[in-house]
């Protein structure tokens, strides 16, 4: 696996074989697809190709009012080029959301593609609910990725 951030730190290598899952938009959004004890969950993804996209998706998530003021907009992205992989998240303060976020694409085999998975708190804690959540909300969006 290849991992990178926008700051390039830790790397390994996967391989592309041409045979990964990619959105064909570059942006879609699934509303409050979960509601728990006040707090509420929504899942963008759409398809990049570099930094400069994934910096393009954000933008426009957070031109949205409610997602520019969510308490976290957890995400990952899985990018090809030239044969192979490389991989970045962030966890926007809700530790542990990207790499849950991560895991899923690469077992769904998802490439050239942000999830981002974005909470609202309700004022209880969810405690390790939370990542249910997340996994459910990703694989929201997996399954609307042909």
């Amino acid at each position: 696996m290849l991992y990178y951030n926008i700051n390039m730190s830790y790397q390994s290598t996967q391989f592309d074989f041409g045979d990964s899952r990619k959105p064909t938009e570059a942006f879609i959004l699934f509303e409050k697809i979960i509601e728990d004890r006040g707090s509420k969950y929504s899942v963008s993804f759409g398809y990049v190709t570099g930094k400069e996209d994934i910096k393009e998706f954000l933008k426009i998530l957070k031109t949205k009012k409610k997602y520019a003021k969510a308490t976290h907009n957890s995400w990952a992205a899985r990018l090809t080029h030239e044969g192979a992989v490389y991989e970045t998240k962030n966890d926007d303060g809700e530790m542990g959301a990207g790499m849950v976020i991560l895991r899923i694409m690469q077992k769904e085999n998802i490439t050239d593609c942000i999830i981002c998975v974005t909470r609202w708190f309700g004022g209880t804690k969810l405690m390790n609910d939370r990542f249910k959540h997340i996994q459910t909300a990703t694989k929201h969006a997996t399954h609307h990725i042909t």
